[in-house]
């Protein structure tokens, strides 16, 4: 497996990863899972270029922008079910084959430092904090926090160095308010020479201005403005009249 290749002498990006290809171990598009995947199969055939500050992947369920963000994550070397590339903790193995199958071009003198945000194996690093204090640096009590008070926790405490960040789903467990200040941290890391890759169904979120956008479905990955998110736009019929699509659900 070739997770990383050097980045050549004329190209003078200094965030964390300047692009994604296919390695040498990637199999043929097809079909088989997560190849099936247009998104996957796409950064795959074509590779992706990830622009510096924050990119966000926006799109239904199962087209299959968390996968990207795992792989992304797991072949720079992070935690597969989340944290730095220092965290080991495991409950059961369930990320895809997809980490094998790239090459991450980082860029010259960039910071190495890492953190994988996923939300549903956050219990299991919360333990790993607790249990591992003087390699996690973690004084936190964060099972004794309610779900977004110990995502905020994690804000504060991990989220403070000029790395590489992959999110997947953060806004999950946080409130409106709370995720404007999930902003302001993006924000921060962006202008201090972090780079964030984060998957999301917020529309809140993606509004993060100066973000880049990539809307994922089964067209694979598009360059999208915020207003013309599919997913902005049913926010938006929703909230203006909700008894709209109720009337069909409820009846």
């Amino acid at each position: 497996m070739d997770s990383f290749w050097e980045p050549t002498s004329t190209r003078r990006r200094q965030q964390p990863v300047v692009s994604v290809r296919a390695s040498s171990d990637a199999p043929p598009i097809d079909g088989r899972w997560p190849t099936s995947i247009p998104a996957v199969a796409q950064v795959l055939r074509e590779g992706i270029d990830l622009d510096s500050g924050v990119t966000f992947l926006v799109g239904e369920n199962g087209s299959g922008k968390s996968t990207l963000v795992e792989g992304i994550a797991i072949a720079y070397g992070l935690s597969p079910e989340g944290g730095s590339r220092q965290a080991r903790h495991r409950t059961r193995a369930t990320e895809s084959e997809l980490s094998s199958w790239l090459r991450l071009q980082r860029g010259i003198g960039a910071d190495r430092w890492g953190f994988f945000l996923r939300a549903e194996t956050m219990h299991s690093f919360y333990t790993y904090l607790e249990e591992n204090p003087s390699t996690s640096g973690a004084e936190v009590s964060f099972h004794e926090m309610s779900h977004g008070e110990s995502f905020l926790a994690v804000l504060e405490s991990r989220f403070d160095d000029p790395g590489f960040y992959c999110l997947d789903e953060p806004e999950a467990a946080l409130s409106f308010t709370s995720t404007l200040s999930l902003m302001a941290v993006l924000r921060r890391i962006a202008d201090e020479g972090g780079q964030v890759l984060c998957a999301t169904h917020s529309p809140v979120l993606a509004a993060l201005p100066g973000a880049t956008i990539l809307e994922v479905g089964e067209w694979g990955l598009r360059p999208a403005a915020w207003e013309d998110l599919e997913l902005v736009r049913h926010w938006r019929s929703f909230l203006g009249e909700p008894g709209r699509y109720l009337r069909h659900l409820l009846d």
